[in-house]
C-alpha cells in the first residue's frame, strides 16, 4: 500500500511539473440541437458534475469533443451506448435527474443513476485511448478473473468471480468489467475496502487518489469451515494481514488410492498469536494457523471420478484451521503434510492474503481433476497476486509438480528447514502419517497378545468382531495401545459411511425419499449447510453490498453463521440415526463394530487401572 501511494504522488508531480495542464482539462461536449434549454441545462449540469469526479489523466484521454444525445430506443436495461466519439443515454434517466431532490445531493438514487450511467460510457471512451487499454491489460486481466489457463496458453473465457459483484454486467467482457468498476470505482467512498486490489491497480494507473475515502472494517474477513465449532468466534474472523507471517505451500502426500495418489497442493498462512509480535516464534503458534485450500465442494466426503472429469462439481476456497486439516490427512487418510515457505516479501504475504479474500467471497468455479484441480487453482492464486510470481514458469496440473517447479524457479526459502526429519517434525514442516504411531502401538498389542496379523494394516483390516477377543483379554499397555487403533478404525468407518451415503446421494438424490426413511429433506438441508460455509456470499445475498463485507454487513454474518454452525451441529445428530438405515448391511455391521469396540476397550482400561497393582514376589 505504501508503494502503490508513493506511485500515485509521484505521478501527481510529475503531472504538476508537465505544467498543470492535467489538472486544468476538461473533456468538451457537443449537445444535439434539438434539445431544449431546460433540458440542455440539466445536461450540462449532469456532464458539469460527472467530469469532475475524472481523474486528471483521464480527462486529457479524452482530447476531441464528444457528440451527447438523449435517446428513447435503447434496449430495456440498456442505460447508454458509446460509440467512436459518440455517448448516448436513456432518456429516462433524464427526467429522473430534472425530477430528482436536489437538497439529496449524491444520495439520491436518480442521481447515482445518472452519474453511473455517464461515467460508464466514458469508461469506454477511455479505455479506447491510448492512455487507456485497461481491458487489455494482463494484470487487470488476473485481477478481474479472466485468469490464465494451466493447459495451454491464453485465458480462460469464463469469469468465476460471480458472488458479491456490484454489477453481474461486469462479467459479460473485460470492457464491460473496466467500465462498471471505473463507475463504483469514482462513486463509491467504500470502493477501496471492499476491492482493495483493484482500487490499488486504478490508483497506481492515474496516479490518483479519488477524495472522501471511507475508512474500512479491520482486517479481512474470512469464515472458517471448523466442523467442530460453533463458536461465532472463531469460525468469522477478522485476519490482519500484519499477523501473517510467513506463507507455506503445504503439500499433503499421496496414498496408494488413485485420486489421493498425487497430493493435494495448499497454502499454510502462519498467524502469528495476537499477543506476540511477528517473528520465528510465531511458527510455534500452530492454534493461530490457517489454511487455503481448494476443494471439490461435495459435502465432505469423497468424490465421484467421473463428476469430477466433467466440471461437475464446485471449486470453491475453503479456509480451514491447521489442527482440523492435520488431524484429516494425518489421522483418517493416513498421509503426510509437508510445509515448505515461499520466499515472498512481507508486501507479497499482505497481496496474497487479500487476493485469498476476494477468492473466499466472490470466486464460485468448477472442478476438472486434471485442467482445474487444487493444484491448478492454488497456482492461479499465487499468479494472480503476485506478479513477481505469474512470471515464472510454475504452471502445473500435479501438487507434486507444483512444488518442483517452485522450488526449481527459487520461490520457496528452506535455509531455514531443518535437513534432519526429526527436526522438520519438531519445528513444525513435516507433519507425520499416524501409520507410524499405529504401527508402534500394534507392536506394542501384539508382543503382549502374540496376535498373528504382521502390522497394523493387517489387524485393521479384520472385520470388527474379529478384534473383539483380543480386546477382552488385553492387559493396561496392550489395552492402551488398542485403543488408540480402535478410534482409527473408527473414524475410518465413519468416512467409508459418508462416503457410501453420498455416492447413493448423488446417483439417485430422490430415491431416498422412497427408502422409507425420512431423511431427504434433513440431509439436503445438512448439504446446504456444508454449502454455505463453503460459499460465505451465500449468507449475505439478501444484503446491499459487494466484494469484501464491512460492518453493517459483518453484523448481520456474525448472526447468520452463528446460527447456522448451531443448525448443523443439531442436524447431525439427528440425521446420525436415519443416515444408518439407509448404509448397506454390511457397512452399517462394520460402523457398529467399530463402535462397540471402541466402547469396550475403553471400559477394558477403567477397569484395569482401577484394579489395585499386584503385589511383586
Amino acid at each position: 500500500m505504501a508503494m502503490i501511494r508513493f506511485l500515485a504522488a509521484l505521478a501527481a508531480l510529475l503531472l504538476c511539473l508537465a505544467g498543470g495542464r492535467a489538472q486544468a482539462a476538461v473533456p468538451s461536449f457537443h449537445l444535439a440541437a434539438d434539445m431544449a434549454p431546460a433540458e440542455r441545462a440539466a445536461t450540462l449540469e449532469l456532464l458539469e458534475q460527472g467530469t469532475a469526479k475524472l481523474p486528471p489523466t483521464w480527462s486529457v484521454a479524452l482530447d476531441r469533443p464528444v457528440d451527447f444525445a438523449w435517446r428513447d430506443d435503447l434496449p430495456d436495461g440498456v442505460h447508454g451506448r458509446a460509440k467512436h466519439w459518440r455517448i448516448s443515454l436513456d432518456r429516462r434517466l433524464l427526467a429522473d435527474w430534472m425530477a430528482r431532490p436536489v437538497a439529496a445531493g449524491g444520495d439520491d438514487p436518480a442521481t447515482r443513476a445518472a452519474l453511473a450511467a455517464l461515467l460508464h460510457e466514458l469508461a469506454h471512451l477511455y479505455d479506447r485511448t491510448p492512455a487507456g487499454g485497461l481491458s487489455r491489460d494482463p494484470r487487470l486481466l488476473d485481477l478481474a478473473g479472466w485468469q490464465v489457463a494451466a493447459l495451454g496458453p491464453g485465458r480462460r473465457a469464463r469469469n468465476d468471480f460471480r458472488d458479491r459483484s456490484p454489477d453481474p454486467y461486469e462479467l459479460a467482457s473485460p470492457r464491460e468489467y473496466v467500465a462498471v468498476n471505473l463507475e463504483h470505482y469514482l462513486l463509491d467512498p467504500d470502493y477501496a475496502c471492499r476491492r482493495p486490489m483493484l482500487a490499488q491497480y486504478f490508483d497506481a494507473h492515474f496516479g490518483w487518489l479519488p477524495p472522501d475515502r471511507e475508512a474500512c472494517a479491520p482486517g479481512l474477513p474470512f469464515v472458517r469451515d471448523e466442523v467442530r465449532s460453533d463458536d461465532p468466534q472463531r469460525l468469522l474472523g477478522e485476519l490482519d494481514p500484519e499477523r501473517i507471517l510467513e506463507i507455506d505451500y503445504l503439500l499433503a502426500e499421496g496414498n496408494e488410492r488413485p485420486m489421493s495418489r498425487w497430493g493435494h497442493g495448499m497454502l499454510r498462512l502462519v498467524v502469528c498469536a495476537p499477543d506476540r509480535p511477528r517473528g520465528p516464534d510465531c511458527r510455534l503458534d500452530l492454534q493461530h494457523h490457517l489454511v487455503l485450500s481448494f476443494r471439490a465442494f461435495v459435502g465432505d466426503v469423497q468424490i465421484s471420478n467421473w463428476r469430477g472429469l466433467t466440471g461437475s462439481y464446485p471449486s470453491r476456497l475453503f479456509v480451514l484451521p491447521l489442527g482440523q486439516v492435520i488431524d484429516e490427512y494425518t489421522k483418517v487418510e493416513l498421509r503426510g503434510l509437508r510445509s515448505v515457505p515461499l520466499a515472498l516479501s512481507h508486501g507479497e504475504v499482505a497481496a496474497l492474503a487479500g487476493r485469498a479474500a476476494q477468492l473466499h467471497w466472490s470466486y464460485d468455479g468448477r472442478y476438472y481433476f486434471v485442467s482445474n484441480n487444487c493444484a491448478v487453482e492454488t497456482w492461479k492464486l499465487l499468479h494472480d497476486a503476485v506478479p513477481r510470481l505469474a512470471a515464472m514458469e510454475l504452471s502445473g496440473i500435479t501438487p507434486n509438480g507444483l512444488l518442483r517447479r517452485l522450488r526449481a524457479a527459487g520461490a520457496t526459502a528452506e535455509a531455514g528447514v531443518p535437513a534432519d526429519p526429526a527436526g522438520q517434525v519438531r519445528l513444525g514442516y513435516h507433519f507425520e502419517p499416524a501409520s507410524a504411531q499405529y504401527e508402534a502401538m500394534y507392536a506394542i498389542a501384539r508382543g503382549e497378545l502374540g496376535l498373528p496379523q504382521p502390522d497394523a494394516a493387517a489387524w485393521l483390516a479384520l472385520p470388527p468382531q474379529l478384534r473383539t477377543a483380543a480386546l477382552q483379554r488385553a492387559g493396561q499397555r496392550a489395552a492402551a495401545a488398542l485403543l488408540v487403533l480402535e478410534s482409527a478404525a473408527l473414524r475410518r468407518q465413519e468416512m467409508l459411511a459418508r462416503d457410501e451415503l453420498k455416492r447413493r446421494w448423488l446417483r439417485d438424490p430422490h430415491g431416498l425419499a422412497d427408502a422409507g426413511v425420512e431423511i431427504a429433506g434433513p440431509l439436503r438441508e445438512f448439504l446446504r449447510l456444508g454449502g454455505a460455509f463453503s460459499r460465505p456470499a451465500s449468507w449475505l445475498e439478501d444484503v446491499a453490498g459487494y466484494g469484501l463485507p464491512q460492518a453493517e454487513e459483518r453484523a448481520v454474518l456474525a448472526a447468520r453463521v452463528h446460527e447456522d454452525a448451531a443448525s448443523r451441529q443439531a442436524q447431525a445428530g439427528a440425521l446420525e440415526a436415519g443416515v444408518r438405515q439407509l448404509l448397506s448391511p454390511a457397512r452399517r455391521d462394520a460402523l457398529a463394530g467399530a463402535e462397540a469396540n471402541v466402547v469396550l476397550v475403553g471400559d477394558r482400561l477403567r477397569e484395569l487401572f482401577a484394579e489395585p497393582p499386584r503385589a511383586s514376589l
